[in-house]
């Protein structure tokens, strides 16, 4: 494999507090500096959302989060490991004599015309510093609705649901699966001069205009509760709440949407039904939860096939097919699709990722059922009876239609738990 020396990226300028500034000669010539902007350029360039500095006891290695799944990269040599790790440190603005608890920090970089946030964790592990960068790219925020992959009924479904008056919208889903993109998304359709559009986020990774955004700084206690009850004084019509984590923060959304706000948050719950199941056992009464909620969508991010390296899968495992409740007829005259790998998907199949959904509008009868605290499988069977289509459902169509592998939809899906005895 080849060596970080050999990548031949543009290298990034550091951005100061006081604007822009390239790195001047004498820096610039540090083989720490250059490592660390090969690093840094390379993950850009290859779409990584995260970069992982771990150190290993005989090595440090370095991976890339691509599309979701983590790639490993060359290892720096164990005796750069505490260059490399104080010079992230001191471009984050950490305290590099502190090495015995977790610090955060972020960078500004620029990218040819482009800026690129970086938010910076550095954590101690046992054998030193773990450092993970977050790549934050303000495009990636403003993707609109239509590149989050709404198959058209589901968008329709979707488009309806974010123009009611009042009501809670809620995104549900385990952390990276694409919740903030989606109410962004949704946010964006709705940014006009008419709406006053307030969001409280922690933290607020993207800056919109026409939108007012309040950092939660849990350090000074404003906190969630405290932002949401002073932006209620503000008379906003439309509200984001990071997440709702727990039943003060729950009770305001409510009392909000009770009062002719439209609120948008999230929940961290493998599918929309247990979400109902999950506020009440918060502690929120369940009639407050029944007559608040508007609609639930659960949602995850799967890999979609490397339209370079994209060829008919001639033997489909039967066994993924048959986990995936996929029965003979359903496959006749269709084709199974896969990436066989290629150089511009790093020999992994897939290139980019779209969302599967799940979304759930509140009918009477779901109200009544969460109304009476009803366990989530029995609003689910009450949500699919009324013509809910699951995640699972979701993936398969998108199986079907040649974007993705019945292997990454195991590998979504399965590990929550969501994928029903075939």
């Amino acid at each position: 494999s080849k060596t970080m020396a050999s990548i031949d990226q543009d290298a990034p300028e550091e951005i100061s507090e006081d604007g822009f500034r390239g790195l001047s000669a004498d820096e610039s010539d540090s083989p720490i500096i250059k490592l660390i902007n090969q690093i840094i350029s390379e993950a850009v360039h290859n779409r990584a959302s995260d970069i992982h500095i771990e150190p290993m006891g005989n090595r440090v290695r370095v991976r890339y989060r691509i599309d979701g799944v983590c790639i490993v990269r060359d290892d720096i040599p164990l005796n750069l490991k505490s260059s490399v790790t104080t010079r992230l440190k001191i471009m984050a603005g950490m305290d590099i004599a502190e090495k015995r608890v977790p610090q955060d920090g972020r960078i500004k970089m620029k990218f040819g015309n482009s800026i690129v946030d970086f938010r910076v964790s550095a954590c101690p592990a046992y054998h030193g510093e773990s450092v993970v960068l977050r790549i934050l790219r303000p495009e990636s925020a403003q993707i609109g609705l239509a590149a989050l992959g709404f198959e058209a009924d589901d968008n329709a479904i979707f488009q309806k649901i974010i123009r009611r008056p009042n009501g809670i919208f809620l995104v549900t889903g385990p952390t990276g699966s694409g919740k903030t993109t989606t109410l962004y998304a949704a946010l964006q359709e709705l940014n006009r001069p008419d709406k006053k559009i307030i969001t409280a986020e922690d933290p607020v990774e993207y800056n919109f205009t026409g939108m007012n955004q309040c950092q939660v700084r849990d350090d000074i206690g404003l906190t969630f509760s405290r932002i949401l009850r002073s932006m209620l004084r503000q008379a906003p019509n439309i509200i984001l709440i990071g997440e709702i984590r727990d039943r003060e923060v729950g009770e305001i959304a409510i009392q909000a949407a009770l009062t002719g706000h439209l609120v948008f948050s999230t929940l961290h719950t493998n599918d929309a039904p247990s979400s109902i199941t999950r506020l009440i056992d918060m502690g929120i009464k369940p009639f407050l939860v029944a007559s608040s909620i508007q609609a639930i969508m659960a949602q995850r991010l799967i890999r979609i096939i490397c339209s370079e390296c994209k060829a008919p899968d001639p033997n489909p495992d039967p066994h993924h097919l048959a986990l995936l409740g996929f029965k003979p007829e359903d496959l006749i005259g269709k084709t199974i699709y896969k990436g066989t790998g290629c150089k511009r998907c790093s020999g992994t199949g897939y290139r980019g990722r779209r969302g599967i959904f799940e979304i759930m509008v509140m009918s009477s009868q779901l109200r009544e059922l969460a109304f009476n605290r009803a366990p989530a499988n029995q609003l689910r069977a009450a949500a699919k009876a009324l013509g809910m289509r699951t995640l699972l459902d979701d993936g398969k169509r998108k199986i079907l239609a040649g974007m993705t592998t019945p292997e990454e939809l195991l590998r979504t899906t399965q590990v929550e738990g969501v994928v029903e005895a075939a």
